[in-house]
């Protein structure tokens, strides 16, 4: 997965150890192999994401695909989102969320906040697996904006 001819990472934001090593092993499968760069907490994900300063300027020459849980142990994958698409450097930042809520108003606000897809990741093991599988089959061939 590429963006302008760079490479692109995946910053995986994700404090279920074992929801986390899912996700990697069938992006893998799919045959994504771009740099996944793990957080367990939002705090550390938006220093990596806009920098420690949080102006997003970080972002000038690099692409970044976000793969965010909604709940998270210091803040919410909302307070993120919002975070992330309210900033001028990382507002075209393509944003996944992949949680167990399906919850209808918190997929609105999702999107109305400017997530890209939302996913409810499938209780059950193999489901989880194979929507994760297919989802590295679409990174594989979706666009990054520079």
């Amino acid at each position: 997965m590429k963006a302008a001819g760079k490479e692109v990472t995946i910053v995986m934001v994700e404090d279920d150890e074992g929801h986390a090593r899912l996700i990697e092993k069938n992006v893998r499968r799919a045959g994504v192999n771009n740099e996944i760069v793990p957080f367990t907490n939002g705090n550390a994900a938006l220093d990596f994401i806009l920098g420690p300063d949080r102006s997003g300027a970080i972002n000038e020459d690099r692409y970044l695909l976000i793969l965010l849980d909604l709940n998270l142990p210091d803040m919410s994958g909302i307070d993120i989102l919002e975070k992330v698409k309210s900033n001028a450097h990382a507002k075209r930042l393509p944003v996944v969320i992949l949680t167990t809520t399906d919850d209808e108003r918190e997929i609105q606000r999702c999107y109305d906040l400017g997530a890209n897809v939302y996913i409810t990741k499938p209780v059950e093991y193999d489901s989880f697996a194979n929507a994760i599988r297919q989802l590295g089959l679409f990174f594989a061939v979706m666009q990054i904006p520079g």
